[in-house]
């Protein structure tokens, strides 16, 4: 099927749901949720295939004027109003290729961001900080929402890990490439001799699992109850509101403790879970795919190291598209986007060979 006869096809349904709409008969407020639904996921494309064959229309127009007009001057100004045309056909067809890309389906939901310290003990820990805060500031650039979901913090200031939740509308597809392993190569304030040390941490981006996508069956979990601890063991609740879930048939455990209601614990726990689980059937999926997908747009894999944070530099270099900034500290207040655009631009290209007739 070609480009076009797509976008006719995407026509007669959109034509079709608004008539459905308009229908009187049309009484079920679910069955009308649906088709706003589908009415709004494809009219954008809907419009820009009306705009490209009014572009057509004239095109065609022009084109006779050209081949019939014996008026010279008449006659230069129908090509130069050709060539702006076809400046303009081109660009909508190459907006709508991208349009009638298959969306992502875990495009529009929340994601849970887990942060872990890896190697390079204290260092590592107090990136794993550093890439918090880099986040946090994105996400109140972005307009999104931050929830806590857990954090075991160390005595220096840093993090063994955070694990916390993004709400928006674009959260998933703000953030979903920053899964993998961050390396950083800087001094350390502990660090009396000068040398530059190299740690990392990794970063995991999970989409939130609804209850409909991953079942729970109560006879697969496991579900321990606790008193929460601090830092060096201090006791920051005196009640056993600590939850740990333990998922029996992957051996999956998670732990929360930043509520004081254990209810709330678990509940922050249970999502969790849902979303490794959910992101562990995504990954057997994806290793399904093509060995040119994965070529071109990675794995997503968390043992991948995609970027490196040199401070002494000042730079950040992003190793899945070969982009590096000499703008460290601007990025690391959040300022992401030149990278994260990049990443976007270059899955667009990726799909765009695969799917192209």
């Amino acid at each position: 099927m070609s480009m076009i006869e797509k976008l006719a096809s995407v026509e007669i349904t959109y034509n079709g749901i608004v008539d459905k709409l308009n229908d009187s008969n049309t009484k079920d407020n679910r069955l009308i949720q649906d088709y706003m639904k589908k009415k709004s996921e494809i009219e954008d494309i809907v419009l820009e295939y009306q705009n490209l064959k009014k572009v057509l229309e004239d095109l065609s127009d022009t084109n006779e004027i050209i081949e019939t007009e014996e008026d010279k001057e008449l006659k230069e100004m129908a090509q130069t109003e050709k060539k702006e045309l076809e400046e303009k056909e081109a660009i909508i067809i190459a907006k709508l290729r991208l349009m009638l890309l298959p969306k992502d389906k875990n495009d529009g939901k929340n994601i849970i961001i887990e942060i872990r310290a890896g190697t390079g003990g204290d260092e590592s820990a107090l990136f794993v900080g550093d890439l918090f805060r880099m986040y946090t500031r994105f996400i109140e650039r972005a307009n999104l929402k931050m929830e806590i979901i857990e954090s075991n913090a160390t005595e220096l200031g840093g993090y063994k890990e955070v694990i916390f939740m993004v709400i928006g509308k674009n959260a998933y597809g703000a953030l979903r490439f920053e899964s993998g392993t961050h390396r950083v190569q800087r001094i350390p304030t502990t660090e009396s001799g000068g040398r530059i040390h190299t740690s990392a941490a990794t970063v995991a981006v999970m989409p939130e699992a609804q209850e409909t996508d991953i079942v729970l069956k109560d006879e697969d979990l496991r579900i321990d109850v606790c008193r929460a601890g601090g830092p060096g063991g201090q006791s920051v609740n005196t009640t056993d509101s600590a939850v740990r879930i333990t998922h029996i048939p992957s051996g999956l455990v998670v732990q929360c403790q930043d509520e004081k209601s254990q209810h709330k614990n678990k509940a922050k726990a249970l999502k969790v879970l849902r979303a490794r689980l959910y992101e562990k059937e995504e990954g057997e999926r994806k290793a399904k795919e093509s060995k040119e997908r994965k070529e071109q747009i990675g794995t997503g894999d968390r043992s991948e190291r995609i970027r490196t944070y040199n401070f002494p530099q000042n730079r950040v270099t992003d190793h899945r598209v070969n982009v590096t900034l000499y703008k460290l500290e601007r990025f690391m207040d959040g300022e992401i986007n030149e990278i994260t655009d990049a990443l976007f631009s270059q899955e667009q290209e990726a799909l765009l060979s695969r799917y192209s007739n």
